[in-house]
């Protein structure tokens, strides 16, 4: 069995920190079992990172390269290339997936 590198894009941890702030304060238990759930996936793609559905949004609009894990109401974006494992973002499910990737990319643009 291959096993890849993954690694987190600043923005995927900020989103992760993000989220888990966002629950901190209303109840800390359940940001801590979300903290460790979404580890739990993203540990996944060192052994099996083809498991992920491509990004369907992606996909319409004929980007293929992205796939998804689905955890909860959270999307893990990844690539894969070669042995590595890229996570990209971790955004909200109930968010505009389209509307959130067009703002991070106008966001690396204005640094």
């Amino acid at each position: 069995m291959k096993k890849y590198s993954v690694l987190l894009s600043k923005a995927a941890e900020l989103d992760l920190h993000e989220n888990i702030n966002y629950f901190e304060s209303r109840n800390r238990k359940f940001s801590i079992e979300l903290y460790r759930t979404i580890k739990a996936r993203i540990l996944e793609l060192y052994h099996n990172p083809e498991r992920g559905r491509q990004v369907p949004e992606l996909e319409q609009q004929g980007i293929e390269k992205y796939r998804e894990l689905i955890e909860g109401n959270y999307r893990i974006v990844y690539s894969i290339s070669d042995l590595t494992v890229a996570v990209h973002t971790i955004v909200d499910s109930r968010r505009n997936l389209e509307e959130v990737l067009v703002k991070k990319i106008l966001s690396h643009y204005e640094k």
